[in-house]
């Protein structure tokens, strides 16, 4: 099978290609605008693959997107705009990949005749869950720019199962962290920071909750998507815990050695969602669980930042306390 993996120069589209070279026989086609957070440095460990091709565009681009998909069985679409920071300072980048990207990915895979499209999704369009975890029939309630272009997005998807016929599965995922991801995110930007004597950003005080998982367990949990998912359905994907900002900053301190002076409280940002939390029963029933646990995957994220200083060295401004 040769899957299309749109946005595969980004930190998840790039780890899911690792996986699908690593673990599977398919033929990968990346499909990537590399605007700052797509990278082809992410994609070096494979570039040498004969089952690996790569491809620059837009996926607002209908002509450039309709010559990528053909050949192509399966879509998997990460290409998306993904910071809440930056959707609050320009939303109309955010609408128009997320929404009207999607909308050109969905009309390409129909017209192909494509057998299967994967359209990745986060856990921010269900708003703030004060309690209990979400479920893929809730309503949605996004609270920010970013949040809802993405549910827009899903919608798009799923409206072109319902309208056309289009297998596609929608997954939702919880916050990923790992290697190769972009220091403007809040792990991999602690941890350079902390490298470089920096302090960390703490938004408000720091009580928000998320539920960190490694983007590895993610790359499995999409393909069984893939392979396994229910045309038309979605799928909750989450490590299964939460902890609040203050405790991982907390955690990165003792891994560093260092002490509160090493922290920055900072104004919180507007819409600022409290907790998430997912139920991922659906996800579970097809056979899928998490196997790093935080703690060491933390420690394995933290190694890999302190190995590649090339990789984030030009990502960053050193003069900069971000």
């Amino acid at each position: 099978m040769k899957i299309l993996v749109t946005g595969g120069a980004g930190f998840i589209g790039a780890n899911f290609v690792h996986w699908l070279i690593a673990n599977t026989n398919h033929d990968v086609v990346v499909y990537d605008a590399l605007t700052y957070a797509g990278n082809l440095a992410n994609l070096k460990a494979v570039e040498q693959s004969p089952r690996y091709q790569f491809i620059k565009g837009d996926i607002c681009d209908e002509e450039a997107m309709a010559a990528a998909v053909a050949g192509c069985e399966a879509v998997v679409h990460f290409a998306a705009e993904t910071h809440v920071d930056r959707s609050i300072v320009g939303p109309h980048d955010f609408a128009r990949t997320n929404c009207l990207g999607t909308s050109v990915v969905m009309e390409s895979a129909r017209r192909a005749g494509v057998a299967r499209v994967v359209h990745i999704g986060t856990d921010e369009v269900y708003g703030s869950v004060e309690e209990g975890a979400s479920k893929e029939s809730d309503a949605l309630e996004p609270r920010s720019p970013y949040s809802a272009s993405k549910a827009g997005s899903d919608l798009i998807a799923l409206s072109y199962f319902q309208t056309f016929g289009l297998p596609v599965v929608v997954t939702r995922c919880t916050n990923n962290f790992g290697p190769y991801q972009h220091p403007e995110k809040a792990i991999p930007l602690f941890v350079t920071n902390l490298i470089r004597g920096l302090p960390i950003p703490l938004y408000g005080d720091g009580l928000n909750v998320r539920d960190w998982l490694h983007v590895d367990d993610h790359a499995r949990a999409v393909y069984l998507a893939l392979t396994d998912g229910v045309a038309g359905e979605i799928y909750n994907v989450g490590a299964g815990g939460g902890i609040a900002n203050r405790v991982l900053v907390d955690q990165l301190l003792d891994h560093f050695g260092v002490g509160e002076e090493m922290v920055a409280y900072v104004d919180d940002r507007p819409g600022h969602d409290r907790r998430y939390c997912v139920d991922t029963t659906k996800i579970a029933a097809l056979g899928w669980a998490p196997e790093r646990s935080f703690g060491d995957a933390l420690a394995a994220t933290i190694d890999w930042y302190r190995n590649n200083p090339l990789w984030w060295h030009p990502l960053v401004n050193p003069q900069e306390q971000r």
